[in-house]
């Protein structure tokens, strides 16, 4: 892995604006993504981690949302500041996503191969036949079977596995350095998903790409992912290797996730649930966000906003962390 990331982002906070409505959602985030890895982003619905990932790209709805603080640097430019045309050159080119509904991700109106040639043109200045080459190369990639069957297919034609592979294509064709999967297994039955993970891991290595995943489930987290980001009511909790993190959690909260986690060699019967409930953006406590939902919180910790600091191989934001 090299030293240098090639995506940071930096004390980034998002905040909804407006008709009198004024709170933030995602609040002073800060993770690196480096060449050749995949970072995954976890947490629960609701916690910030779409938001986080759109933000890369100016693809959260602003307004209403804006960037209010920090920075997101990408090959020594700060993303924040550019401007909607020079967005247009990375957005698809050196950083691509893939949304996690296919379904309606895809435009019905276009069959998958104008949509692949379509993304080709708008990045490269390159003839009909090389574009359509270049799609026909990028499904093939994509693990597609008889690309060039799909290509003249439209979405409602597709099934969730192939709509979605097309979707990892419509990344992939310009080649970019980094791919944010939102989701990319949303709706999927378990043999598709394990096929779409193997695949998006099989291009980290053939391609030496950088993913960033956003995901809830721990257990695709295991599987592909190479570091973690655990976040929370906005804010990153704990982040390290997926190793150090699984193994050795810190932060209560992570350490709750991984109880909740059902296994099937284990003696109990029931699952151990994270008692309480998430705050609300617009009502969060001055101090620890999961201070109320925690049996190891403090006094300082319903007072204090606590710091996301080094803790051994991980970074922490807890006052009283899990030894």
């Amino acid at each position: 892995m090299s030293d240098a990331p090639l995506l940071e982002i930096n004390n980034l906070t998002i905040g909804l604006r407006g008709d009198g409505v004024g709170y933030d959602i995602v609040r002073d985030v800060s993770m690196s993504l480096y060449p050749n890895e995949i970072l995954a982003v976890v947490g629960e619905s609701g916690c910030g981690k779409s938001l986080t990932a759109l933000s890369v790209l100016a693809l959260h709805a602003s307004p209403p949302l804006h960037i209010t603080a920090g920075s997101i640097n990408y090959q020594g430019r700060d993303l924040t500041k550019l401007s909607r045309s020079e967005m247009r050159t990375i957005r698809g080119a050196e950083i691509a996503m893939v949304f996690q509904d296919p379904m309606s991700a895809l435009d019905p109106m276009f069959t998958a191969g104008t949509l692949l040639t379509s993304a080709v043109k708008a990045h490269q200045k390159v003839s009909t036949d090389v574009a359509k080459k270049q799609a026909l190369e990028a499904l093939a990639d994509a693990g597609i079977e008889d690309p060039r069957r799909r290509f003249d297919e439209y979405p409602f034609q597709l099934s969730g596995g192939i709509s979605q592979r097309v979707m990892i294509a419509l990344a992939l064709v310009n080649d970019p350095k980094i791919i944010i999967a939102d989701e990319p297994t949303t709706a999927l039955d378990v043999t598709v998903q394990a096929q779409i993970l193997d695949r998006l891991k099989a291009l980290k290595s053939e391609r030496g790409m950088s993913i960033m995943l956003i995901t809830h489930n721990l257990g695709v987290v295991a599987s592909v992912a190479d570091r973690m980001a655990v976040m929370y009511t906005g804010e990153v909790v704990e982040s390290g290797t997926v190793e150090e993190v699984l193994a050795r959690p810190q932060h209560p909260y992570t350490n709750g996730l991984l109880a909740a986690v059902p296994r099937l060699n284990s003696e109990a019967s029931e699952l151990v649930p994270i008692v309480g409930r998430v705050p609300q953006p617009y009502e969060l406590p001055p101090g620890c966000t999961f201070a109320d939902r925690c049996d190891r919180s403090i006094d300082t910790c319903r007072v204090i906003r606590p710091n996301l600091e080094p803790r051994g191989h991980t970074e922490v934001r807890c006052h009283n962390p899990v030894s």
